[in-house]
């Protein structure tokens, strides 16, 4: 399990093999393309992961197809609390989500 940050240090989603859940453990996307790139349950981009542990939405995305659907990953068990990851600098051309924002995604 991989745990991902928004650039404030806060705590937003998790990442399960090629899963991504919100804080709360609800499926709300998949990684189809075997690299950083995160789409929703519905196919459409939802963000990405940079420095291994950040979670942003890049402002400009590329469509790069549908990407199919994974078929439903099945509840992931309870995350635990990981803490605060500290702030960093956001990546240029991203947009920071709250877990609001995620959690609104399920």
């Amino acid at each position: 399990m991989t745990y991902l940050f928004n650039s404030s240090g806060t705590w937003i989603a998790f990442r399960i093999e090629d899963y991504i859940y919100s804080s709360r453990a609800h499926w709300i996307g998949w990684f189809p393309w075997d690299d950083e790139h995160a789409v929703d349950k519905q196919g459409k981009y939802l963000g990405s992961i940079f420095y291994s542990d950040r979670f942003c939405k890049l402002n400009s995305f590329p469509y790069r197809g549908y990407p199919g659907y994974p078929g439903y990953p099945g509840y992931p068990g309870h995350p635990g609390y990981p803490g605060f990851a500290g702030s960093i600098g956001r990546p240029t051309g991203t947009t920071d989500y709250s877990p609001e924002d995620l959690i609104n995604k399920e």
